[in-house]
């Protein structure tokens, strides 16, 4: 149903605000980027709105400067030609089209034209003549322009019926291609564009080809145990591994949660959490201690079995394993309420027709989880792709993509065109790994949440299955437990692996509070650097699953041209490594127009678009066992797009609410790759200073911080549970007896 129709007044209204909008910031705003930041508000006191620092482009232009701004004010009084003319005229989306598209072109035509230097273009020079200072990036008044002249185009799209002229849709798919197309495209190009240039910058399709087919990348003629693979190969099988082993192993646990009478239930679904609140590198050190040639697991297996120790922890198996602890809560997550969805009258009518507990497992509950397993899979091959620090720490002689884009970007001989390069054939792997994961889903429809009444109770495991996921999940939440336990200890002993007297200096050291003349100070080397962690986190979190809920409503529930090419866009930040993504951020946002490097901004934003496919994939899956008979009886019924999703859909969408939040939050909290290439003094992240700490061997300031950040995060994912809620299905608990009689289970 559209929510364009002759007596509905939402699209003058839209007309309205984005226009307010538009022309507040050419009006009232500064127009250019203030030297304090984004987050610095002085200029509310020092000069504005004269001094031309602070000033709006109003007033720059009746100062005569900056004449190139007049015809963004044309644009801006485009729309006032439709006053008083009808909503079914078709110049009411021609005008908006004219003046929000041109509008927009305009604003980001000449933020490109004029760089650090001056005029990019010598014909503008010779119109403007050359200019007398530098051009700052676009600040708060420009981005409200743009931002409110491109919704005046979407708005005038919706006008001329595209996707069946509603206005929420159309804004919702345009905002998300716009910043999709900025974020993503347009850094990631910065670097890409490189493959095919030398050093000096100029085109070398040749010196590409013998990069790209180099026997680094494709070599095959190796051996297990005495020689590598090429990379490619050595990325590919661990991606597949770990991505079928966290879809798994995250399925067990989302079994054992929601379908068993497991006591320990809370316990399990905390220490399946816990990996993804941790600092990669620091569960690889965890490993070995454990595992290693002096690990406590091995010393106590040479005493006890005579079995001596090895290295076996350094290579493809210690990546694995470490690969397995960081990244089956990702699956976990996704698939927790796709196995809740499940419909439990399915099972039971299947049970009507004398069908046994597994053959309804298998038949029933297992096919429609499909999305849920689709979507873990891909996130956890993909995961294993553009991990770092695990292969950094546990790979030895096993090199990956992710790690040679590293060293060629960092390493003394710096290659970008290399490292751009790999990243292409890592975006390659993923591509298919995409296209796998759509052929295997097929067109098939997996919808178990209805308007209906589901009543019924989940059938119970069958008896093998039950134990084979006991079996498997009990030991692993021991052997995390077991990791958790080194993580905390390291924090108390005075030289972790070798001197385990006890000691508190280490929180001390980062985490101390003195009494000075004035109060209390924050004497600890980590307060900074805590406080902008948990601030760019918090910042961020909603942000990125908002916007990854947003899209997967719009992949599950419209249609519109290149849908498939949008899905994967969404997900191209999450195939790249993050080196890669700070690399490019520095490049593309260190200039005009968008000059964002060294401010807590461009961290939220790499957050926001790193992080955003988890939320999207688990939205698909969850929304994917919504039928859209609720949305069209509340469209029915009269309700406009964005009410239907806050009154209809979101609160079906919990678990996947959940699932998108805490992802976001803690991996803003324990990012490195990305964010390594983009702290600064001012905005300084935990991650990097621990990493500055084990470079300088002070594994006790580490492994404390590491701590302190564990029981942060772990209190953030209970207030985010205790305040998202759990989704209520109307649907009975587990009985308590598990070896019921085939057939309906009892009321």
């Amino acid at each position: 149903m559209s929510t364009f129709c002759t007596d509905n007044p939402l699209v003058n209204r839209a007309v309205l605000i984005w226009l307010l909008v538009a022309a507040s910031g050419f009006l009232i705003l500064p127009w250019y980027a203030i030297e304090d930041g984004f987050w610095g508000f002085d200029w509310i006191v020092d000069g504005y709105p004269f001094d031309p620092d602070y000033a709006p482009a109003i007033v720059l232009l009746l100062a005569g400067e900056k004449p190139w701004l007049w015809p963004i004010l044309g644009f801006l009084a485009g729309p006032l030609l439709l006053i008083g003319r009808d909503k079914r005229d078709p110049l009411f989306g021609l005008v908006l089209l004219a003046a929000g598209g041109g509008g927009f072109a305009y604003v980001l035509l000449q933020g490109f034209a004029i760089s650090i230097g001056g005029w990019e273009i010598a014909v503008l020079e010779a119109l403007f003549g050359p200019l007398g200072d530098r051009q700052f990036g676009m600040g708060y008044g420009a981005m409200l322009t743009a931002g409110g002249l491109f919704f005046l185009l979407t708005t005038g799209l919706a006008a001329r019926r595209a996707v069946n002229g509603d206005v929420f849709v159309v804004g919702a798919i345009g905002l998300i291609v716009a910043v999709v197309a900025l974020f993503i495209f347009f850094p990631i190009a910065q670097v890409l564009v490189s493959a095919v240039q030398d050093n000096d910058g100029n085109f070398a399709l040749d010196a590409f080809f013998d990069k790209l087919f180099s026997t680094k990348i494709w070599g095959l003629h190796c051996v297990i145990g005495s020689r590598a693979c090429g990379v490619a190969w050595n990325s590919l099988a661990l991606a597949v591994a770990v991505g079928a082993g966290t879809t798994l192993l995250g399925l067990a646990f989302a079994l054992v949660v929601t379908r068993t009478n497991f006591p320990a239930k809370r316990l399990f679904r905390a220490l399946t959490v816990l990996p993804i609140i941790t600092p990669p590198f620091v569960i690889g050190l965890a490993l070995i201690l454990l595992f290693g040639q002096s690990g406590a697991a091995s010393a106590f297996l040479e005493w006890a079995f005579d079995i001596q120790p090895s290295r076996w922890l350094y290579g493809f198996a210690g990546v694995w394993l470490a690969q397995m602890l960081a990244f089956t809560p990702i699956a976990f997550l996704v698939l927790i309420g796709v196995v809740e969805g499940v419909s439990p009258s399915m099972e039971e009518a299947a049970q009507t027709l004398r069908a046994d507990r597994w053959t309804t497992f298998h038949t029933v509950s297992l096919p429609l989880m499909r999305p849920g397993l689709a979507n873990a899979f891909l996130l956890g091959f993909i995961e294993s792709m553009a991990d770092f620090g695990n292969p950094m720490v546990l790979g030895g002689n096993f090199e990956v993509l992710s790690t040679e884009i590293f060293f060629a970007i960092v390493g003394a001989q710096f290659d970008q065109g290399r490292a751009a390069v790999l990243a292409l054939v890592l975006l390659f792997f993923t591509l298919m790994a995409f296209y796998a994961q759509r052929r295997w889903l097929g067109r098939k429809s997996y919808t178990t949440v209805t308007g209906k009444g589901d009543a019924g109770i989940p059938v119970a495991l069958p008896n093998r299955l039950n134990w084979t996921v006991y079996g498997t999940t009990i030991p692993w939440a021991l052997l995390t437990a077991a990791i958790y336990v080194m993580i905390m200890f390291g924090g108390f002993v005075n030289i972790w692996g070798l001197d385990h007297s006890l000691t508190l200096r280490h929180y001390i050291d980062a985490f101390g509070i003195t009494q000075g003349d004035h109060g209390l100070v924050w004497s600890g080397g980590a307060w900074n650097s805590f406080f902008t962690t948990v601030t760019i986190s918090a910042v961020s979190a909603p942000l990125t699953a908002g916007l990854g809920l947003l899209t997967a409503y719009l992949l599950v529930r419209q249609r519109f041209a290149g849908k498939d090419i949008f899905e994967f866009g969404t997900m191209l930040s999450f195939a790249i490594p993050g080196t890669v993504i700070g690399i490019s951020y520095v490049l593309a946002f260190n200039v005009p127009p968008f000059e964002l490097t060294g401010t807590g901004v461009i961290l939220v934003i790499s957050f926001i678009f790193r992080n955003m496919p988890v939320g999207v994939r688990a939205g698909i899956a969850s929304m994917s066992q919504l039928d859209a008979s609720l949305d069209e009886a509340s469209l029915t019924l009269r309700a406009n797009t964005w009410t239907t999703i806050r009154r209809i859909i979101m609160p079906l969408l919990r678990p996947a609410i959940v699932a998108a939040l805490v992802y976001s939050f803690v991996r803003a909290m324990t990012a490195i790759s990305a964010v390594i290439f983009l702290v600064s003094a001012e905005y300084d992240m935990a991650t990097a200073y621990i990493l500055g700490r084990v470079e300088n061997n002070d594994y006790g300031i580490s492994i404390a911080y590491s701590s302190v950040l564990i029981l942060v995060m772990f209190a953030a994912i209970l207030l985010v549970q205790l305040v998202v809620g759990e989704r209520q299905l109307g649907r009975r608990s587990q009985p308590r007896t598990t070896d019921r009689a085939q057939g309906v289970q009892p009321a």
